[in-house]
């Protein structure tokens, strides 16, 4: 069907192939060889057995599918198409279609994605990739460091969106069980409520007694929802029963009903663990504090700088004080590169535990001086702003880099284990496109073949 072997720079086959060499010429097969694709398979578990129909890619084209999602930054089905008639990208996922063959499956890159969740580090393949780098990389004695969000692909949360979304699945999850059974609907004003929805989705101005008046009928629906579905599972435990995606998703929902009650009753805005999406129950409100978009809902990455490579030291779907791993960040900078000599970090992580500790490292960083001024004082002040710029800009200007160019804008992926593989291969592909125009411009410029054999 396809041949399914990952295409090695020296076998036989690409060498004697005129298109395998016009495509290492290209900035996608530079982007090809910057990517240790051998050392990463190899955390990945080998097949025992040959059980089952043979795959169309093999495990570095798992690799290569992702890294190419994120430098197309096409969907999952457009890159499938794209991948169908282009036999560069085939090339790159070590795999080549016959004539008239196609990949029809649009959902694999999803499976995929799913199946590196579920197998893969983010530290592992971060491992993989810096000492396949490091050759390439000059200023590993400084580090920068800040944090951002990668917001989640959901719709905007609201209390109201939130109950109404728990409200429909409920009584549609009734409708079918009773269809199934062939026994009655219970009595209940859903299709009144489900016009009401309507009519205050369409009001532009939404005031403070028509929200709650929809909270407060919400929850009373939901409620009441909740009691029937019990109700009519037990009458009937022998003949149906949910399955376990379905138990899970009751369960969320008795939880957001829990809070939503008690922020309703006690006029309050906060409880803990907050959930704001029945879909993606593990996404968190995180206080940005930013004059355009206080809230964002998605992952909180604390992110690493070196030599223009950044690197995850922490992804979290919770909020965290970032400051506080400013001391991780330095001991990971150690493991990975060596001794650190200079820190460029924004004012936040100025705490006094912080200051200590770099002192005690005989780490020089960007902070603002507290206390008596050295001898050295004009030196040190134009280092500090040489950090400082370099943070706000280099460090800083990468997360809009990747979440414009490279998918992580909004998160697509529908699962946490899914969306943390999404931001990794996002920003290590970044990374690899850098990497790739630093060996493009070391490499003594190749000879052209004189004949090219195109194929129809």
């Amino acid at each position: 069907m396809t041949n399914l072997q990952p295409l090695s720079l020296f076998s036989k086959d690409a060498l004697l192939s005129n298109r395998y060499l016009m495509f290492l010429k290209t900035p996608l097969g530079e982007l090809y060889q910057s990517i240790p694709f051998d050392e990463l398979t190899h955390i990945l578990p080998k097949k025992e057995t040959k059980v089952g129909a043979p795959s169309w890619f093999g495990p570095s084209g798992f690799f290569g599918l992702m890294f190419l999602k994120h430098y197309t930054n096409l969907s999952d089905q457009k890159l499938i198409e794209r991948l169908n008639t282009d036999w560069a990208m085939q090339f790159f996922c070590g795999m080549q279609l016959k004539v008239c063959e196609e990949i029809k499956d649009a959902g694999i890159v999803s499976r995929i994605r799913q199946y590196l969740a579920e197998h893969i580090e983010i530290e592992d393949v971060q491992r993989i990739l810096i000492e396949n780098w490091k050759d390439d990389m000059e200023n590993i004695h400084a580090l920068l460091s800040d944090a951002t969000a990668y917001e989640s692909y959901i719709k905007y949360p609201t209390d109201v969106k939130l109950l109404w979304d728990c409200v429909y699945w409920i009584y549609q999850a009734i409708f079918v069980i009773c269809k199934e059974l062939k026994v009655k609907r219970p009595r209940s004003r859903f299709d009144e409520q489900e016009r009401k929805q309507l009519s205050y989705s369409k009001c532009r101005k939404k005031t403070h007694k028509m929200t709650r008046t929809r909270k407060r009928a919400l929850l009373y629906l939901l409620n009441k929802g909740l009691e029937q579905l019990k109700e009519i599972l037990n009458n009937h435990k022998n003949e149906i029963s949910l399955n376990e995606k379905q138990s899970i998703r009751l369960i969320y929902i008795k939880e957001i009903y829990r809070q939503q009650q008690y922020m309703y009753d006690n006029h309050v805005n906060i409880v803990a663990n907050r959930i704001v999406s029945l879909f993606k129950p593990y996404i968190r409100p995180i206080v940005r504090g930013k004059e355009n978009k206080k809230v964002e809902f998605g992952a909180k990455v604390n992110k690493s700088m070196v030599d223009g490579i950044s690197l995850i030291d922490r992804l979290s779907f919770d909020a965290f004080n970032e400051a506080l791993e400013l001391k991780k960040s330095i001991r990971l900078h150690k493991e990975r590169f060596g001794q650190c000599k200079q820190v460029g970090v924004d004012a936040i992580y100025g705490t006094n535990a912080n200051r200590t500790y770099m002192k005690a490292k005989k780490i020089f960083h960007s902070l603002i001086r507290k206390g008596r001024a050295s001898k050295y004082e004009q030196q040190e002040k134009l280092l500090r702003s040489q950090l400082g710029k370099e943070r706000s800009t280099v460090l800083e200007g990468s997360f809009g880099n990747e979440k414009n160019h490279y998918g992580l804008n909004k998160v697509k992926a529908r699962t946490e284990p899914t969306e943390i593989i999404w931001i990794l291969f996002g920003i290590m592909t970044a990374n690899a496109v850098k990497i790739s125009k630093r060996k493009a411009k070391k490499a003594p410029p190749g000879k052209v073949p004189l004949q090219l054999e195109i194929a129809a």
